[in-house]
């Protein structure tokens, strides 16, 4: 196997594995009901939270948690993709790597979203896919300034 060939393989098997883990999220198990049963003890003892406060900042641990694994998913895909369609004119950044890895990644967000609307405790809601997608923009958005930004010399500041 040729190191391109070795380096494909990783990058897909770095987004399935956070596509499963996305999957494993979605199940009862990290709904609102379960994941307050370890936060809330741990909040009040190591800040004194009350119940009242305790609620808003799950609320926000949650969608915080929604926006940083949609932003590391549309990450991985990006990469993924950028080792599958090789572009000899970009070989840093180009529009279709970055568009299919969105698509990609507000598709998984719908899907994630359509799942948890058939378990009980879950609740499957459109705000959460605009926000995951959102994620995925964003992170679209920083690849884009990190790959192709380039600082100003300084000599080209005297000019």
């Amino acid at each position: 196997m040729t190191p391109d060939q070795e380096q494909l393989i990783k990058t897909w098997i770095a987004a399935v594995l956070w596509m499963i883990l996305i999957a494993v999220e979605s199940t009862d198990m990290f709904s609102a009901e379960h994941t307050s049963r370890f936060l809330y003890p741990l909040l009040h003892f190591l800040m004194g939270m009350d119940l009242a406060h305790f609620a808003v900042v799950h609320h926000f641990i949650r969608k915080t948690g929604h926006f940083v694994g949609y932003f590391t998913l549309s990450f991985f895909l990006f990469r993924a993709w950028r080792a599958t369609l090789r572009l000899p004119w970009a070989p840093r950044w180009a529009m279709r790597w970055a568009t299919i890895a969105f698509f990609m990644s507000a598709l998984v967000a719908s899907l994630d979203e359509w799942h948890q609307s058939f378990i009980p405790s879950r609740t499957g809601v459109f705000s959460d896919v605009v926000l995951d997608s959102f994620a995925a923009l964003t992170a679209q958005v920083v690849i884009f300034l990190f790959l192709t930004w380039k600082p100003r010399r300084m000599s080209a500041a005297f000019d």
